[in-house]
């Protein structure tokens, strides 16, 4: 059997248009050339307040990563936010310069590292005629794990944030956090049942400030921070597993059980013994398997202000 349809005759493109709305140009009578266009954001006078920051965010980037683990250099996703200080006497920030100072970076290949991150800042400030400038980027880091018995690899992440703010008078101040996965199996669960304990998938957040000497092309701190939740976890997780190696997994979580209070207090310590850290907050978020809740808990330490 044929099939038939009826052929419409539509209005052409701009006829469309107009019946949805759109209207012919009008007369333009303003400035087209940039140097004639007025320029409100840069007006000078007394606007009563001065701003702690103005700027831009929610800004997506390609980026280069480093790490001192396999894959060795890749590129991912930046998510951006760009700030700096108001003076009383400014209407306004340049908002296009952030991006345009961007653009230039990733011209040049954008590797993300504190050392870049300071550049940046700096001559952020100074584009922006302003005392200081703030950088943070989050992003996933990526790097590969080989399941623990057979050795199969695949690749896991852990979600990245970089602070770096510079200030014309204190100078640079950095700071960064990673946010990993792991399991934990519930000391009281093993404890008072006749066989099994139930675990859930936690997520541990460092939060972490660095000392005045760190230099990060020597030292990947995203590797540290992650070893520190990782090795004091119940189990590591794996991208893939086959039987022998779920076999090892399980068995290791039931030999180290880990409540939430638990799992803060042991990250906390290695974070402590790192010499390159000088305050850190631990906070874990755990799943539970058994209750519609989470579980949670934090600590927080600054090593130049406490006494253990």
């Amino acid at each position: 059997m044929t099939k038939t349809y009826s052929i419409k005759k539509l209005p052409n493109k701009s006829d469309r248009h107009k019946l949805f709305g759109s209207v012919e140009p009008t007369l333009k009578t303003k400035p087209t050339e940039k140097e004639d266009m007025a320029d409100l954001q840069n007006q000078k006078k007394d606007f009563l307040f001065a701003l702690d920051a103005v700027g831009i965010a929610n800004v997506k980037h390609p980026i280069i990563v480093e790490s001192h683990i396999k894959p060795y250099k890749q590129t991912t996703i930046g998510n951006f936010k760009f700030t700096s200080s108001l003076s009383q006497t400014s209407k306004g920030t340049n908002m296009s310069r952030f991006t345009e100072q961007l653009n230039t970076y990733y011209q040049e290949g954008f590797v993300v590292n504190f050392e870049s991150l300071k550049k940046f800042t700096k001559e952020l400030s100074e584009r922006l005629d302003q005392k200081d400038a703030t950088i943070e980027v989050s992003f996933p880091w990526f790097f590969e794990r080989k399941a623990p018995q057979t050795g199969q690899s695949g690749l896991n992440h852990a979600d990245v944030s970089m602070s770096v703010t510079y200030d014309r008078e204190s100078g640079f101040h950095i700071n960064a956090s990673l946010g990993g996965k792991i399991t934990t199996l519930c000391p009281c669960s093993k404890e008072i049942s006749e066989y099994s304990a139930h675990n859930q998938r936690g997520t541990i957040t460092m939060e972490i400030g660095f000392t005045e000497d760190f230099n990060d092309k020597e030292t990947d701190w995203k590797l540290h921070l992650l070893e520190a939740a990782e090795s004091n976890a119940s189990s590591r997780l794996y991208p893939v597993l086959k039987r022998p190696d779920e076999k090892m997994v399980t068995e290791h979580a039931y030999e180290n059980p880990r409540f939430v209070e638990d799992m803060v207090r042991l990250v906390a310590a290695d974070l402590y013994e790192l010499d390159f850290v000088s305050k850190f907050k631990v906070t874990c978020r755990n799943e539970e398997s058994i209750h519609l809740h989470d579980a949670i808990a934090s600590v927080t330490f600054d090593k130049f202000t406490e006494v253990m």
